[in-house]
């Protein structure tokens, strides 16, 4: 049975329940007010339907509802007073909402949740102006009546028990389609818009067009519970529909549960039941509407429906299996096509003038595995985005030529399409989708083959025992698994995966490379890039190195590392040593760290380190991007509590050793000033007064001359060195012990690069402790005492800089030590652990 068919009993509940409702109303059991009631409740359980998922499904929040419901109730009124059937009617209301919606819909998808919000209240307010005016149609605050309405199946009266049928009736169909609803390409696809806009872009869904269609449909059945209503009632006025009704229907969604069927139900039945609970209890509804939104959101924070369910599924889930291991790729013959099917020229990118890529050529043949590799910034991300069309803002230029096609003229959506797909470095699933709906999403129509064939690749990637489980109630190495067979649905012809090994353990890391040469032993392109050498190499059949945005290097994996250009650009160029202070061997330790582990999710981005930072000394970090320099960065600093291990500041005497970070990027207040940026730091260690100015005036000293003069100018209006510069001033606000600083020199051209490292060596000579977080080996090693080497989140060298044999291991740990044949290393030192 299909997984629609299988909801098919599910969906029959609504139906079946409006039957056995119909039945009790009329057997004159329920007093005719209560029967009014019942059925009004059932009209405002399908505008709280059709709001609450909408919300939920496509993350748009609409006040302007009211005018929908407003519409279809004129029309009624409208329709029953020149003839028109109901038939008729219901068609005109719910075109005539669907367009609206549509068009409400796509002009807000573009901009943020509180533009809609607004755009439907402006909607909102324009409709109950036309109300009041066109008083030829709407009777103005006169209101008009709803006669008798001809139908297919005879004369149905306003105001009666027919009424009264009929909205329940439409009230457990409309429950019934939106069950089914629920297990349908429409939803996956619009929960996948909503989750992760640009991921959903890769896999070939326009979030601007799931808006639309979503307000759409959901302005479409608003419409029509506004016929029921005019119905119901017999006459139809402004007041219902004011502002307040939107509220209370954002409200009533919220109490339910948002995205929930069920939830539709207790909200309709709130909205037509609060006036009645508000005159028992003798206060006004809005405070009783209030008191019960309060405490719903306190006890109940996901709503009632969600809150209770997830009671039910923790006391009846029954543990999990745990998921099974990769099958074994079955030996074939490897397919390898001469011809390239992808070939990049020349391909640029620009925002603003900042060239991120330039004169990039390349091309990769069916059947080969291409990787990409260089230091952080040099332009590898840049090159994947234009791939899939993600480049944002970015100018494009150059050519890019896929499978006979000119790529760079094709939309984002479209390229997955043709053939393209795309894994993203932290594994961007869609949260609110399972793992196998994660998988369907990617098809516009779900068919019983379909889930069959993701059933089949969830098996082939290990998943097939979480199928029905959440993305976010899996460890990190299975959610990077989930990408990578989200990517490989539809069997694309080029897979692009960014950074697939990147947070795995080695066993994680080894089912990757299978998956990978499974993909191209079955004829796939696939181009990857990543910062583990020894995993990348293993799997590549040739090698590009960017750096600075430009191809710089290309061969074979075990000759690339050879290229002078491409060592340089990962350990830089040898500089001369700089004049550093001197230091004591005995100089006491002013931060230990201790066994000091941390796990982001499922990730380990440190493990075991043990480091002493003694007083005085310019102690660098190096490693390469994803080494988990600044996880260690945050840790020394203070602002990061590890996962385990300690972390031990010595005690000066007067108070614990002060430190300061300098965050990598620098994250200045580009809107304040200089001293404005300099006056927060002070603020938040407390100086005030005459001793703020004091510090403010000795920290401008440390500036150059043209930032000192210029301290009224905001920040965004500085150049990058300059603003290095600052954000190191504004550390030194706090009168720092410990110095600790991010990649400096990142984005820098290299005289200004100069110059901020002569600028911190004026600190280590004023007897400050600095901490340099650097992917440069070269320019630590010139910079710094002492060097530490992260390779995957792990201490691999520790010692002096001016230790010529310290050189040899210290190259050979950057890369894990596998590659020092291909540096050239000719002493294979074993690795500090």
């Amino acid at each position: 049975m299909s997984f629609l068919g299988s909801r098919v009993p599910l969906a029959l509940l609504g139906p079946l329940a409006a039957v056995a409702l119909i039945a009790l109303l009329n057997s004159g059991a329920v007093p005719p007010y209560q029967a009014y009631s019942v059925a009004l409740a059932a009209v405002y359980t399908i505008v709280v339907l059709s709001v609450g998922l909408l919300a939920g499904w496509s993350g748009v929040w609409s006040v302007g509802h009211p005018a929908f419901f407003a519409l279809g109730a004129y029309f009624a009124a409208y329709g029953s007073g020149h003839g028109w059937s109901l038939e008729t009617i219901v068609v005109g209301t719910v075109v005539a909402s669907a367009v609206l919606g549509g068009f409400l819909g796509y002009a807000g998808a573009r901009f943020s949740t509180l533009y809609i919000a607004l755009l439907t209240l402006a909607f909102s307010l324009v409709s109950l102006e036309v109300i009041n005016r066109w008083t030829d149609v709407t009777g103005g605050d006169q209101g008009v009546p709803v006669s008798q309405l001809d139908t297919l199946a005879g004369v149905l009266p306003s105001g009666g028990t027919e009424a009264q049928t009929l909205a329940v009736a439409a009230a457990g169909v409309c429950l019934a389609i939106a069950v089914l609803a629920k297990g349908s390409a429409l939803r996956m696809r619009l929960v996948a818009a909503k989750s992760h806009p640009l991921v959903a872009q890769s896999i070939g869904i326009a979030p601007e067009a799931q808006s639309a269609l979503a307000f759409a449909v959901s302005a479409a059945f608003t419409g029509f519970a506004g016929v029921l209503l005019g119905l119901l009632s017999g006459f139809v006025s402004p007041d219902p529909f004011s502002l307040n009704l939107g509220i209370s229907l954002i409200a009533s969604c919220v109490l339910g549960g948002v995205g929930s069927v069920l939830g539709a139900v207790v909200g309709g039945g709130y909205l037509a039941w609060s006036p009645t609970l508000a005159s028992s209890v003798g206060l006004p509804q809005p405070v009783v509407q209030g008191l019960v939104l309060i405490a719903a959101l306190i006890f109940l924070p996901s709503g009632v429906v969600p809150s209770l369910a997830k009671l039910a599924r923790k006391l009846a889930r029954p543990p999990r299996p745990r998921p099974v291991t990769v099958p074994e790729p079955s030996v074939g013959q490897r397919v390898l096509d001469g011809s390239p099917l992808l070939t990049l020229k020349d391909v640029s990118v620009r925002f603003g003038g900042l060239k991120a890529l330039e004169g990039a050529s390349l091309s990769v043949r069916r059947g080969e595995v291409l990787a990409v590799i260089g230091p952080n910034g040099a332009g590898k991300t840049t090159l994947m985005n234009v791939l899939s069309g993600l480049i944002g803002g970015g100018r494009v230029g150059g050519t890019a030529v896929y499978d006979g096609k000119e790529l760079l003229k094709t939309r984002a959506t479209a390229r997955r399409r043709l053939g393209i797909g795309r894994t993203f470095q932290h594994a961007e699933t869609f949260d609110e989708l399972t793992v196998a709906e994660n998988v369907l999403c990617t098809h516009r129509r779900i068919t019983p083959r379909q889930r069959r064939v993701a059933n089949e690749l969830l098996a082939r990637v290990g998943l097939a025992e979480v199928a029905d489980r959440y993305p976010a109630e899996l460890p990190f190495g299975l959610q990077k698994r989930l990408d990578l067979a989200r990517a490989m649905a539809e069997e694309p012809a080029l897979l692009v995966l960014d950074e697939p090994f990147g947070g795995l353990d080695a066993d994680e890391r080894a089912t990757a490379a299978r998956q990978i040469e499974r993909l191209r032993d079955g004829g796939a392109a696939v181009l990857v890039i990543d910062h583990v050498l020894d995993d990348l190499f293993a799997v590549a059949d040739r090698v590009v190195a960017f750096d600075f945005g430009k191809p710089i290097g290309e061969g074979a994996p075990d000759e690339v590392l050879r290229d002078s250009a491409v060592q340089a650009s990962y350990l830089g160029t040898t500089t001369a040593r700089a004049a550093l202070p001197s230091r004591a061997e005995d100089s006491p330790v002013v931060l230990r760290l201790t066994g000091v582990e941390h796990h982001y999710g499922g990730v380990a981005a440190l493990r075991g380190i043990d480091l002493d930072v003694h007083e005085g000394a310019v102690l660098g970090v190096v490693g390469a991007n994803g080494a988990g320099k600044s996880t260690l960065g945050r840790v020394l600093h203070g602002s990061l509590r590890p996962s385990g291990g300690t972390r031990e500041a010595s005690d000066t005497g007067v108070r614990t050793v002060r430190t300061s970070l300098v965050p990598e990027g620098r994250a200045l207040f580009k809107t304040l000033s200089l001293r404005e940026n300099l006056e927060v730091a002070a603020y938040s260690v407390g100086l005030k007064g005459a001793a703020l100015r004091a510090k403010l005036d000795e920290t401008a000293e440390w500036l150059p001359p043209r930032l000192r003069d210029r301290l009224s100018v905001q920040a965004a209006g500085l150049s990058g060195g300059e603003q290095q510069m600052l954000a190191i001033a504004r550390a030194l606000m706090a009168g720092p012990d410990v110095l600790v600083v991010d990649e400096p020199a990142l984005g820098l051209a290299p005289a200004l690069v100069d110059e901020v490292y002569g600028r911190l060596g004026e600190l280590a000579e004023g007897g400050l402790t600095v901490v340099l977080l650097e992917q440069l080996l070269s320019r630590a090693m010139a910079t710094c005492h002492d060097v530490v080497v992260l390779h995957e989140g792990v201490v691999a060298a520790h010692g002096s800089a001016a230790d010529p044999a310290f050189a040899t291991k210290a190259e050979s740990a950057y890369f894990g030590g596998e590659h020092a044949v291909a540096l050239g290393v000719r002493d294979v030192t074993t690795l500090e652990a």
